[in-house]
């Protein structure tokens, strides 16, 4: 058993002073500090820095020079590892739109590496499963995806992948959608997110009635609201779902993000959708068969296309926090219970609840990573004599 004092401890709603968190591979609960003395084998002095869970990156194409369409399982494992640096302790490899072949081996090769990486000997953040975003998309709506490989959408390619993909990201609108979104619905436990899409307000909401029960990215790439037809964006502020948003102020501007917090509080989750230059200097970069240029926090095609973005899950965090007047609590919720809701494993991760998998991150009031815990083993930490991160827990 081990504790972690002298922290603040972040709840969902709520923050806790002058008391310990105790755990092992789950957490077990919140006591006295004074307690830990007869309680826990090591005790771990946080020395004034918030206790929260681990954050949970649900949408994340890429890290470090390495992308998950690229279908090499060592480029994963690296990012995995990378993303502890950003206290993510757990995420979705995310997908691009390419081809159908390339999307089916993905998949197939996440498997045995999503069990890989709940083994505590494993160096980098737990794999959660896949996010496919795409092919199912609308070419309207496309963003950076590559044309060439959209697809109707057909929930057959899907279903024997159904053990792996956690998410998908459709347009509804597009042939074949709703009938996708039902069988989807029906036969698997996938979650169903609403993006790249030219749907029209009514159309948007038939599919959450359908079974949508996310947006992705929010604002970009889908119908704009209008007050004639509030598209996407209106159905998504309109009901209950999960919507996205990648809190870098570029994407979308930050005076947006306190509307947001008040229209959709909870049901928020923060991304990165950071494409294989996040880590990286400003250049040149390839992914999903384009070339886009990254300078600053802008990653654009070479014909000015918004093309994903460099973000750190755990600078969304202090973005959502400084600039959507939300409390430190709230900011990290919807970068951990949020997105842990919006897939179905709320149960399992997301908060630090007794029982739990003890993922936990220490952040400092910047909200810079300090340690980063998963189920319990601490993977990384930041070494104060030193100018990086050092990994440590073999």
């Amino acid at each position: 058993m081990k504790a972690i004092v002298n922290g603040t401890i972040l709840l969902p709603d709520a923050e806790v002073r002058n008391k310990a968190l105790l755990y092992d591979a789950a957490i077990i609960g919140i006591v006295d500090e004074a307690d830990t003395r007869r309680e826990a084998v090591e005790i771990i002095d946080a020395r004034g820095a918030y206790v929260a869970p681990g954050l949970m990156d649900v949408h994340i194409h890429g890290y470090g020079g390495d992308d998950v369409s690229d279908d090499d399982p060592a480029g994963v494992r690296r990012m995995s590892e990378r993303l502890l640096e950003n206290g993510v302790t757990s995420f979705l490899p995310t997908t691009l739109t390419v081809a159908w072949d390339t999307l089916k081996s993905v998949c197939c090769h996440m498997r045995p590496l999503a069990r890989e990486s709940q083994k505590p000997e494993y160096r980098g953040s737990e794999i959660l499963g896949v996010h496919l975003e795409g092919p199912f998309v609308n070419p309207e709506r496309k963003g950076a995806q590559n044309e060439e490989y959209i697809l109707p959408p057909d929930a057959d390619r899907v279903l024997p992948f159904a053990d792996i993909v956690r998410l998908i990201t459709l347009a509804p609108e597009m042939p074949g959608g709703c009938e996708c979104i039902r069988a989807l619905k029906q036969q698997t436990d996938i979650a169903i997110s609403m993006g790249h899409s030219s749907a029209k307000y009514d159309q948007a909401m038939n599919a959450i009635g359908l079974g949508v029960t996310r947006v992705t990215h929010l604002f970009n790439a889908m119908s704009p609201l209008h007050h004639r037809d509030p598209g996407v964006v209106g159905a998504a502020l309109n009901s209950d779902v999960y919507t996205e948003l990648i809190a870098d102020t570029f994407h979308v501007n930050k005076g947006i993000f306190p509307m947001l917090a008040k229209a959709k509080g909870d049901r928020l989750v923060l991304i990165t959708d950071a494409l294989r230059s996040a880590g990286m200097p400003d250049g040149e970069y390839e992914n999903g068969g384009q070339t886009f240029v990254l300078k600053g926090i802008e990653c654009r095609l070479k014909d000015g296309t918004i093309a994903g973005s460099v973000l750190r899950l755990n600078q969304a965090v202090r973005n959502y926090r400084d600039f959507g007047g939300v409390t430190m609590a709230q900011a990290v919720r919807a970068a951990s219970l949020a997105p842990a809701e919006s897939i179905g494993l709320a149960d399992e991760k997301g908060s630090l609840t007794p029982g739990k998998d003890a993922d936990i991150t220490l952040l400092d009031a910047d909200c810079n990573v300090l340690k980063t815990i998963v189920r319990g083993v601490c993977k990384y930490e930041k070494d104060e004599g030193k100018s990086g991160f050092v990994q440590i827990g073999d």
